[in-house]
């Protein structure tokens, strides 16, 4: 089975609020075309999270960089 990062372990890794992150994530997958895998994994109602080593799992550190 494939390793999960869920979103709660890349806000411990990068020292975000919870709340923040999801909202940048939220904004993030808006934009389909700058985001298009972020916006593709995005599911309403379900948990961030995604498989290790992704390209959404890349895009969604970008987004929570900035």
């Amino acid at each position: 089975m494939a390793d999960i990062v869920t979103l709660k372990a890349l806000c411990e890794e990068l020292k975000l609020d919870p709340r923040e992150a999801r909202e940048r994530l939220r904004a993030a997958a808006s934009e389909a075309k700058a985001n298009p895998e972020l916006a593709k994994a995005r599911k309403p109602r379900t948990p961030w999270q995604w498989v290790k080593g992704s390209k959404a799992l890349l895009e969604a550190k970008r987004a929570l960089s900035n």
